[in-house]
């Protein structure tokens, strides 16, 4: 099967040695983005983004410099609370190989990246308005392209099947009717005292150890998803539907 997961505003570009990065597929378009947000100047990306000016200069001095910049592979750059479910760093080397089969992440800028493939640091949510020649929006300029990337790579390991341990922002740029593929979409909740809600900084984690799970069991089967238990985590087979399986645990104490 195939798992995709979303990139993350945090980012360690420290540098790694002993690891061959790979170039992004859709890189060209990526130089083509940098050169529209390099256009607005801070105080564009500043109301594009709503961010801080601080953090908008940071980011138009990141598009400025893009393509000179030191770059990283993406599973290792980014560190938001994903990867840190997904630790890629300590995956082996075999484990790695097989996730930059299996794993894609889903980016604003690059559009659709292996855990290998070698990035700058930027900022650029799939969910900005950034008007191009192919639109007002990031959705827009991606179109079906993304979608179209996945089937490819589902087609090449033999899976009908998608995993989505992405964000509904991200997933939102894949094209469910060019993509062709089952799609299941694990849900990850904690029990409040017998209410079970979703809470953003767990689940995110959730869905990246979710993926490290698929990685490191090499499965195939969608059913092998079930027995997922990171964390303490277990599946809920009162809560879930078909093609949204949800997984429970008791709240962690604070």
């Amino acid at each position: 099967m195939l798992v995709v997961v979303s990139p993350a505003k945090k980012m360690d570009m420290t540098p790694v040695a002993g690891i061959t990065a790979t170039r992004p597929a859709f890189h060209g378009e990526a130089e083509e983005l940098a050169q529209v947000a390099r256009g607005l100047g801070a105080e564009g990306l500043q109301r594009l983004m709503k961010i801080s000016p601080s953090l908008a200069r940071l980011n138009a001095g990141r598009f400025a410099a893009f393509g000179t910049m030191d770059e990283k592979p993406a599973a290792l750059a980014f560190a938001g609370d994903t990867y840190q479910g997904l630790e890629a760093g300590s995956l082996d080397p075999d484990e790695m190989a097989w996730a930059q089969d299996h794993l894609r992440i889903l980016s604003g800028l690059y559009g659709v990246l292996r855990p290998l493939d070698a990035i700058a640091p930027y900022r650029l949510e799939m969910g900005s308005r950034l008007a191009t020649g192919r639109g007002r929006t990031l959705y827009d300029f991606w179109g079906d392209r993304i979608a179209r990337a996945l089937k490819a790579q589902a087609a090449a390991v033999g899976t009908g099947v998608l995993v989505n341990c992405a964000s509904q922002e991200y997933f939102g740029a894949v094209d469910e009717a060019a993509l062709g593929l089952r799609v299941l979409t694990p849900v990850f909740m904690e029990d409040r005292g017998g209410a079970a809600k979703i809470v953003s900084f767990y689940a995110k984690r959730a869905r990246g150890a979710m993926a490290r799970f698929i990685i490191q069991n090499r499965l195939s089967d969608p059913a092998s998803l079930l027995d997922f238990d990171t964390g303490g985590y277990a599946h809920a087979p009162e809560l879930s539907t078909p093609g949204r399986p949800v997984f429970l645990r008791a709240h962690p104490a604070s």
